[in-house]
């Protein structure tokens, strides 16, 4: 089931044109990633997506009802101000203790109920972050560069928990990432954009696309040979499991 539809989009700001001739469709339970250079219009085409932002001209149709859930590049929390997670989890909407444990173990911070927002690690940030937009059991989970900030391991223990997410709420994911290894192994589908869309498909073909490799030079090249090799290496083990 399509849960947004874009056909014929074109935003204009300021005089000028951010994002035209946006085609593109998020259907329920995939996860779909957005990239693109810097000032490519990502995260305008995210605002377009939840209602924030009017485009110029074009459509965008919405399933009837649809919720979704947020988790911003970053947020900014007044040092001065005390606040404890179960708190933060609480606005603006008041939710039980139970509630907030079971989404605190959901994300894979247990226990942390207490402890104050601002002395919280990248990491555990994130993932309350992340909490937070789980509360309305959301059927589009939207991800503005939610890993920003975290190391290596941190990217991928994130990324990880994000596929887990989708296969127990049953819900989509749209991802707008820089991290192009990423891309490669944690998505469905993969639409390339600066300013249009340069080109979409699944993470193998439009890693071989001119358009993207020409975007991204040796990076895409560094996260194409990743992407290879992590399902080459499943597969290898796929064949062992049917010898």
């Amino acid at each position: 089931m399509s849960l947004i539809s874009v056909a014929g989009l074109r935003v204009d700001i300021a005089g000028k044109t951010v994002l035209r001739d946006i085609e593109f469709s998020i259907n329920t339970g995939e996860i779909v990633t957005i990239v693109g250079p810097n000032g490519s219009g990502k995260t305008t085409l995210l605002r377009v997506l939840i209602g924030a932002l009017r485009p110029s001209t074009g459509k965008v149709k919405r399933k009837s009802g649809i919720s979704f859930g947020y988790v911003p590049q970053k947020l900014h929390l007044d040092t001065t101000v005390p606040m404890s997670v179960e708190r933060f989890l609480s606005l603006p909407h008041i939710h039980t203790r139970d509630e907030a444990n079971k989404l605190l173990e959901q994300v894979g911070v247990s226990g942390i109920n207490d402890r104050l927002m601002t002395d919280l690690s990248g990491g555990q940030f994130q993932r309350i972050l992340l909490a937070r937009a789980l509360l309305g059991n959301p059927e589009l989970l939207l991800l503005d560069e939610a890993t920003r900030g975290l190391d290596q391991s941190g990217i991928a223990a994130f990324y990880r928990l994000i596929e887990k997410i989708r296969s127990s709420l049953h819900c989509a994911v749209l991802m707008i990432s820089h991290q192009l290894h990423v891309v490669m192994e944690a998505s469905d589908r993969v639409i390339c954009i600066n300013g249009h869309i340069c080109c979409q498909g699944t993470p193998r073909s439009v890693s071989v696309a001119p358009e993207y490799l020409n975007l991204f030079g040796k990076d895409a090249r560094g996260a194409l040979a990743l992407y290879n090799h992590v399902h080459d290496h499943d597969h290898d083990h796929d064949r062992l499991a049917e010898s």
